[in-house]
């Protein structure tokens, strides 16, 4: 996982809309990149839906929060539109796992990302969690307590 001090490792990936987005468009906020396996599955879907119900409490503290996986972008947008999720998704698709490899949230054995939390600002990573196992959801107060620092 991704060490609290490092610099962020930049990013373009495509999102739920096929729009390429960047790290360097959140520049001057705080940014939560929440890495999951896949679109879909149950854990995933429990994830998601977590976080987009705290979604406003995370953007009232001067944080955007985007989701990151090896899903198409079309596989994102149906995901979205099912569970009604506002947040980005972005599409780590090709090359498989570029991003989540980089911010050290990849599962070799799985072939796809980990549950991670990775919080940036001003281009550096400033607190970052990985889940145990694909099956543990990190909470959202996790995401809280690393905005409060």
């Amino acid at each position: 996982m991704i060490e609290p001090g490092t610099r962020a490792p930049d990013f373009s990936l495509p999102d739920h809309d096929g729009n390429e987005v960047s790290l360097s468009d959140f520049a001057g906020r705080k940014l939560v990149l929440a890495f999951y396996p896949l679109d879909f599955s149950p854990v995933c879907t429990d994830q998601l839906g977590l976080y987009q119900e705290v979604l406003g409490e995370i953007e009232a503290q001067g944080a955007s929060l985007v989701g990151v996986s090896v899903d198409s972008s079309y596989c994102h947008h149906a995901f979205r539109e099912q569970l009604n999720l506002t947040m980005p998704l972005l599409a780590d698709f090709n090359p498989k796992g570029e991003v989540s490899r980089a911010y050290g949230a990849w599962i070799d054995q799985a072939d796809h990302g980990n549950r991670s939390l990775v919080l940036i600002q001003n281009g550096e990573v400033s607190w970052s969690h990985a889940a145990p196992t694909p099956l543990e959801i990190p909470g959202a107060n996790l995401i809280f307590d690393a905005l409060a620092k």
